[in-house]
């Protein structure tokens, strides 16, 4: 025989009934939905504005690398001789160039006279780098790029390197993290005569 439902029970019922329906409102609202996606979204975007910025900024200090080894080679070339004072000079065109982002202290400027005979073999006939030193023994063979394909003529190579800080979000982390190299070289041919001579090297 079936038992009559007590009051106890559809008191049970109602409860869960009630819980369902708090439940299903819960789940229905949508009440500060907006403010959590933005909580979501807003650090993702920022990190890529960050990072575009990031990446923008180094393209552009590239660039500006790139044209400062260009431009050293460029001046040089324009000349038949040259001497110790000038080729120091070039550090102050570098900055110039790259301004206005610093080369730093570690920066690395090597410029080089190479001859070029009419086999195609090349030698050192001068360098000079940042510190006013000698990077390369004069005499010392040179391997140039087979695109160069240059013979019997003089060429100006510049080398330059300048540190490069990334993460501005995070300005006191390790050097080690933070920082890359930017690096050019350029080949450039002399524009008169056979020779750039450096009267003091």
């Amino acid at each position: 025989m079936r038992r009559a439902p007590s009051f106890l029970d559809i008191g049970k019922v109602r409860q869960g009934r009630g819980m369902l329906l708090r439940l299903r409102r819960f789940v229905e609202d949508r009440r500060g939905v907006g403010a959590i996606e933005f909580a979501i979204v807003a650090p993702l975007l920022l990190m890529a504005y960050v990072g575009a910025f990031e990446i923008t900024m180094g393209i552009t200090a590239s660039r500006k690398v790139s044209r400062a080894s260009s431009t050293v080679s460029d001046l040089l070339t324009q000349s038949n001789s040259t001497s110790k004072a000038t080729l120091d000079t070039m550090n102050e065109v570098v900055k110039k160039v790259i301004a206005p982002y610093s080369v730093g202290a570690a920066y690395t400027l090597k410029i080089t006279g190479i001859t070029v005979a009419p086999d195609g073999t090349a030698k050192v006939a001068w360098s000079r780098d940042q510190a006013a030193g000698t990077p390369y023994a004069k005499g010392k063979p040179v391997t140039l790029p087979s695109e160069l394909d240059a013979k019997d003529t003089f060429i100006v190579r510049t080398e330059l390197t300048v540190p490069y800080s990334i993460l501005l979000l995070a300005p006191n982390l390790d050097s080690r993290l933070n920082q890359i190299t930017l690096g050019r070289t350029s080949y450039f041919r002399q524009r008169t005569g056979k020779l750039i001579e450096c009267t003091d090297c």
